[in-house]
């Protein structure tokens, strides 16, 4: 009884006291669904039937004759394959004009910032005027030089692109503050040391401050690519999986076969499971294989 009660008097106890309520949380509304959605991707159920039927990896299989699956899954590929590499070069640009003494930087360095703090409702609103075919300001500019109108969101053709280009918008001050705290944490004497010895401005950005930059840029590719890979609220928003499918990604998919279809389905829901775990698996074998070569061509300052 002394050593019980030791244990409740200590800072051992009394931290995990003020942690309880969390844990409770991310068990009750982490873990649990979690689970839960692991056994009902074996199963041929719907959310709110109680019967449930176990088919085994029937549901897995099911997605290779599926058409729509391939197709939200080129549409997510192709989406990742553009957002990634662009919101990234995109905010090591602006972190790069931003890295520098003048007058109002601290403003710059907010306005910058702002997009990522703005919902993402917001954002599709502005978009959806910017884009507008009749009235948006981007074919009102592009008239003037002879160019448009254009559908954009519309267009099947341009659907995806304007999604991406709406995407970067929101995340580019996200990798700009990463990229700036990583330039802003390269030592200089490096840099005067280059230019003492007549190297030229690209020689030194990439001889010296790039290399830098690679723990950085490792983890935006990581976190690019996993918010890209789970691209939903932009799509639910604004597309709406349209027009003819071209935007429709795996989580909309998802969404749709679990909450809209699978409600009145006896079989959607475990099936909508499957296609969520088999993405899981996608997004950490993807990180893994990421980490795994930034490990061989990052280089950490100790």
């Amino acid at each position: 009884m002394t050593r019980v009660r030791r244990y409740l008097v200590s800072d051992h106890a009394a931290g995990w006291t003020f942690i309880l309520p969390s844990v409770i949380l991310v068990g009750v509304f982490g873990l649990i669904p979690i689970v839960w959605g692991l056994i009902l991707s074996f199963q041929k159920a719907g959310l709110i039937s109680p019967e449930r039927h176990w088919v085994g990896v029937a549901n897995y299989t099911r997605m290779l004759h599926d058409p729509k699956v391939r197709q939200a899954a080129l549409n997510t590929v192709y989406y990742t394959i553009l957002f990634v590499p662009i919101s990234i070069l995109a905010g090591l640009f602006v972190a790069h004009a931003l890295n520098r003494k003048i007058a109002f930087v601290r403003v710059y360095r907010l306005a910058v910032f702002i997009p990522v703090v703005t919902s993402t409702i917001a954002t599709g609103i502005m978009f959806l005027w910017l884009f507008d075919r009749n009235f948006g300001l981007a074919n009102w500019l592009l008239g003037k030089i002879g160019l448009g109108p254009f559908g954009f969101f519309d267009d099947p053709d341009q659907a995806m692109i304007a999604l991406v280009l709406m995407t970067i918008w929101g995340w580019l001050g996200f990798d700009a503050i990463i990229y700036l705290a990583a330039l802003q944490g390269v030592p200089q004497h490096l840099i005067e040391a280059a230019a003492i010895d007549g190297a030229s401005r690209w020689t030194t950005f990439w001889r010296i401050t790039w290399p830098m930059l690679g723990p950085a840029t490792l983890l935006l590719v990581v976190w690019s690519s996993i918010s890209a890979l789970q691209l939903f609220d932009e799509v639910f928003f604004v597309t709406k999986g349209g027009p003819l499918g071209r935007t429709s990604v795996v989580v909309f998919y998802v969404y749709r076969l679990a909450f809209e279809q699978g409600l009145g389905s006896l079989s959607l829901a475990g099936y909508a499971a499957a296609i969520a775990y088999v993405l899981f698996l996608v997004i950490l074998v993807l990180t893994l294989a990421q980490f795994w070569l930034g490990r061989r061509v990052i280089h950490y300052q100790s």
